[in-house]
């Protein structure tokens, strides 16, 4: 897929299909994990019977829609019902809250709900990754040796080891990680705040 092209494509055109767009808040810093959540859903939705279509659209900073359209109230229904979207749902929950939802029959709301979407954005560089994960771990493993081995010379090797490494990815994994992904997001994932741009240009 080319970036600038929309992924929702008309495959079939039935005589009351119906079209769903769910709405979420997502998690600040988890823009990236959530656009590609959206399409892993849209993949999944595409090998159920009746899919037609679909598509993830950026509405501001925080605000984003998951539209997707089958032949039949019933086929969404059996879609939403299913045990594959209740673990793509449970996957969602850490990315996002759900804000909405509206469904439209007919095909006239289809064609004025796409939006030129771009493809999922690229990983990161590695080397984009070491200098982010660095920052996390170096501050913390100084710390612990500074302040707190010093006092635990009498403890085995192993245990004080362990409790370090305890220490450390615990402060990484739920203080440091998150903050420096937030503060460096627009140097990790530039093609997603090129896309923001576009949108808000558009809206402007």
């Amino acid at each position: 897929m080319n970036a600038g092209t929309s992924f929702p494509v008309l495959v079939g055109v039935t005589s009351n299909p119906v079209t769903v767009t769910v709405a979420f808040h997502v998690v600040p810093g988890r823009e990236a994990d959530f656009h590609s959540w959206g399409w892993a859903l849209l993949g999944a939705s595409a090998q159920q019977p009746g899919f037609l279509g679909g598509g993830v659209l950026v509405d501001g900073e925080a605000e984003w829609h998951v539209v997707y359209r089958f032949a039949s109230e019933g086929a969404a229904l059996a879609w939403e019902n299913s045990s594959t979207r209740a673990q793509l749902d449970t996957r969602a929950a850490q990315l996002a809250q759900e804000t909405g939802r509206r469904r439209v029959r007919g095909s006239k709301a289809w064609f004025e709900a796409q939006t030129p979407t771009p493809a999922t954005p690229a990983p990161p560089s590695k080397w984009k990754l070491w200098f982010v994960n660095m920052s996390a771990v170096f501050p913390p493993v100084l710390l612990f040796n500074v302040t707190v081995l010093p006092y635990l010379d009498s403890l085995n090797a192993l245990i004080r080891t362990l409790l370090l490494c305890l220490s450390v990815t615990a402060l990484v994994t739920w203080i440091l990680m998150p903050r420096l992904q937030r503060f460096f997001r627009k140097w990790l994932y530039p093609p997603l705040q090129a896309l923001r741009g576009r949108h808000k240009r558009r809206t402007a």
